[in-house]
C-alpha cells in the first residue's frame, strides 16, 4: 500500500513540473507578444538587446525585424540593429540567410567601419554551407571565390591567414570530389572517360601531393582503354600511353611510382611491336 502512495506522489510531482514548464513557456510567448505590441520603440530596442546578449536569437530577431522601419532614419542605430540582426541568423545556424544579410549589410552601409568583418563573415557563411565532398560543391566554390575577394579587398587584414587556410581546405575538398568522380569512371570500366577525368584533376591541382598518383592513373586508364579498343585503333592508343609515360618521367623524376610508369611504357612498346608484326604477317 505504501508503494502505491509513493507512485501517486511522484506522479503528482511530475504533473506539477510539467504544468510549471508549460506555464513558463506560455509566459515567455506572452512576454514577447507584449513587447511586439508596444509602441515604445526604445523599450523594444532594449529588449531586443537583452535577448541578443542572452543568446535568445529567435526572439531578438523578431524584435529587431519589428523595429527596423522606426530606426531607419537614425543611421548609426540602424546599422547596429542590422549588424546584430544578421548575426542572429548566423548564430542560429541559418547560414544561407546570414550570407544574404551580410551582403545586404554591405550594400546598405558600404562605408561601415565593420566592412572588413562583414565581408569575411559573408565568405565564412558560404564556407559553413560547404557540404561533404560527395555532394554538390556550389557553396564550396562560392566560399573560395568570396574568400579570395576578401583577401584582395583587405590586404592588411589579420584574418588573411585564416582566409587562406579556408581556401586550402575548400580546394582539398574539391580535389577529393574530383578524384572520386574520376575513380568512379575507372571502377565502372569507362577508361577513356577516366583518363580524361584524371587529366583534368591533375590540371586543376598541379601542386597536389598526389599529382604523381593522378598521372599514373591517367596512364593506367589509357592503357586499359587501348587494350579494349578494336585492333585498328590499338597502336594509336598505345602511343598515347607512351606519351603519358614520358611526361610522367619528365614531371616526376623522383617519384616512387616511376617504376610503375616505366612498366607501362615497356608494355605499350611491346604491344605496338606485336601489333606491327601481326600486320606485316597478314599483309599479302
Amino acid at each position: 500500500m505504501k508503494s502505491v502512495w509513493i507512485i501517486i506522489f511522484l506522479a503528482t510531482l511530475a504533473g506539477c513540473g510539467s504544468s510549471k514548464n508549460a506555464t513558463q513557456r506560455n509566459s515567455g510567448k506572452k512576454s514577447l507578444a507584449r513587447i511586439l505590441k508596444s509602441h515604445d520603440y526604445e523599450y523594444k530596442r532594449r529588449m531586443a538587446e537583452q535577448f541578443y546578449v542572452t543568446k535568445k536569437y529567435i526572439k531578438a530577431q523578431q524584435v529587431y525585424e519589428d523595429i527596423f522601419p522606426y530606426f531607419k532614419t537614425d543611421r548609426a542605430v540602424f546599422e547596429d540593429i542590422y549588424y546584430k540582426y544578421a548575426y542572429c541568423a548566423y548564430n542560429m545556424g541559418d547560414y544561407m540567410n546570414a550570407e544574404n544579410l551580410f551582403k545586404s549589410f554591405m550594400e546598405t552601409f558600404p562605408s561601415s567601419k565593420k566592412s572588413e568583418e562583414i565581408d569575411y563573415m559573408r565568405a565564412f557563411s558560404f564556407y559553413k554551407q560547404s557540404p561533404k565532398p560527395e555532394l554538390d560543391q556550389t557553396q564550396t566554390i562560392k566560399a573560395i571565390g568570396t574568400m579570395q575577394v576578401f583577401i584582395n579587398t583587405h590586404p592588411g587584414s589579420p584574418r588573411i591567414p585564416e582566409a587562406n587556410k579556408i581556401i586550402d581546405e575548400c580546394r582539398a575538398k574539391m580535389e577529393v570530389k574530383d578524384f572520386k568522380s574520376a575513380l568512379l569512371y575507372f571502377d565502372m570500366g569507362q577508361f577513356r572517360a577516366a583518363g580524361v577525368a584524371f587529366t583534368s584533376l591533375l590540371n586543376s591541382f598541379p601542386e597536389s601531393q598526389k599529382a604523381d598518383e593522378y598521372k599514373l592513373l591517367v596512364i593506367k586508364s589509357y592503357y586499359k582503354y587501348a587494350g579494349l579498343s578494336i585492333e585498328e585503333k590499338q597502336v594509336e592508343r598505345y602511343e598515347q600511353v607512351i606519351t603519358e609515360c614520358n611526361e610522367f618521367s619528365d614531371q616526376f623524376p623522383e617519384s616512387k611510382l616511376k617504376g610503375e610508369a616505366e612498366d607501362y611504357l615497356k608494355l605499350s612498346t611491346n604491344n605496338i611491336k606485336k601489333l606491327s608484326n601481326e600486320q606485316i604477317k597478314t599483309t599479302p
